[in-house]
């Protein structure tokens, strides 16, 4: 539908491997290797005048000057679609050069590490498009379960980064992880944010694992660093920015309670996090003060990336009072606004229900949901139901 589609994720999730998936007729152009990016480089409008489509650029954001001639080229031929596809593992540079150069041309998707469909060969659930579509309680209560329990907590501990699953290694899992880390520092960042505080950064990045599924205060993390507020801040935003971090904010609607504004946020792949707090196996983790937040985080990451990967529009907010009141994620899109109570157990008790169920008359949200680890889709209240992980 548009000249040029931008697949931008996290470093290593699968856009190169997407990318040679691609028909013959498509070139490949890997701005990593010398040899393409001085093909490109040398004079970016006279290869787009030699390449007028089926181009897809590997690592975009390395070579800006590609985005103003790319905009030529389309302009060229506006009416002509699917002509190019870039990939790029560090969005603030490649969102800010699509912001200029490209805003209109082209589409923007996410590819994510895999969800926990994925890892084992399963389809996306019908739960987003029932939510999407205002199915009622009746139709969701037949949800089927399709995931073993251990499996998913195979999936949980792991993560969904694919070459370990490839693999399917623990040694190479941990080589893997720590060279992971190594590279993002090494070449994301001191390529992107050359003025950036190294030493501080990567001290900051070790903190994240202890802070994932956390209120964040910024004055907090400030101190801890030895950097100003506004410095830590902008820690956060380079992390939510090069997809290792998911920001979420507070609830900003109107409500009858005095709300906290601190936002929360969690390492976006568990697998990461579990290694950065040095697990070394699942018992680990379930004996690990941190596990709520870690199974929190799974289950937020799995919402939002199942609802991108069928193009639902959505994002995320938390919500907390003053009072204690407490809801882990509300959801809203096209399908209106969704809270969730996300809990690791399989035994919801009735008090457990109370924030979500005055959120929901407060707000006047059609259905609320707990996602844990009950055995089938079971209707807790009118408007409440628990939903198995397994079901998503």
């Amino acid at each position: 539908m548009f000249p040029c589609v931008a697949i931008v994720g996290v470093r290593e999730c699968g856009k190169t491997t997407l990318l040679h998936g691609l028909p013959e007729s498509w070139r490949i152009v890997d701005l990593e290797q010398a040899s393409d990016f001085q093909l490109v480089s040398g004079d970016p409008d006279l290869f787009f005048r030699l390449h007028q489509q089926s181009i897809a650029l590997d690592e975009a954001q390395l070579l800006p000057s590609v985005f103003p001639a790319m905009r030529v080229a389309i302009d060229a031929d506006r009416s002509r679609c699917g002509r190019f596809i870039i990939t790029g593992s560090s969005s603030p540079e490649l969102i800010s050069a699509i912001s200029e150069s490209l805003a209109g041309r082209v589409a923007v998707i996410e590819l994510a590490p895999l969800s926990s469909s994925e890892s084992f060969a399963e389809p996306v659930s019908d739960f987003y498009k029932m939510i999407q579509n205002g199915d009622d309680i009746q139709l969701l209560l037949n949800l089927p379960n399709r995931i073993a329990l251990d499996d998913l907590h195979h999936y949980w501990f792991r993560g969904g980064y694919p070459e370990p699953w490839v693999k399917n290694s623990p040694r190479f899992t941990s080589l893997w992880m720590q060279n992971y880390i190594q590279t993002y520092m090494n070449r994301d960042i001191v390529s992107l944010f050359p003025a950036l505080d190294r030493n501080k950064y990567q001290l900051f990045l070790h903190m994240l694992a202890s802070l994932s599924g956390q209120v964040i205060n910024y004055a907090h993390v400030a101190r801890a660093l030895g950097v100003s507020q506004p410095t830590a801040k902008s820690y956060f935003q380079i992390a939510h920015g090069t997809f290792i971090w998911r920001h979420i904010p507070a609830f900003g609607k109107q409500v009858e309670k005095r709300i906290s504004k601190h936002p929360k946020g969690y390492l976006r792949d568990t697998g990461l996090l579990h290694f950065m707090l040095h697990l070394n196996s699942l018992d680990d983790l379930l004996q690990h003060p941190g596990m709520g937040f870690s199974w929190e985080s799974m289950v937020i990451e799995t919402l939002m990336r199942n609802f991108n990967a069928l193009g639902i529009d959505c994002s995320c907010s938390h919500y907390r009072t003053n009072g204690g009141a407490e809801v882990d994620i509300i959801l809203e899109g096209e399908f209106g606004m969704l809270p969730v109570e996300i809990k690791y157990g399989q035994t919801v008790q009735a008090r457990q229900l109370r924030s979500l169920r005055d959120f929901i008359r407060e707000q006047g949200c059609r259905l609320g949901i707990v996602v844990c680890n009950i055995e089938r889709v079971t209707q807790l209240d009118d408007q409440i139901i628990a939903v198995p992980f397994g079901c998503l």
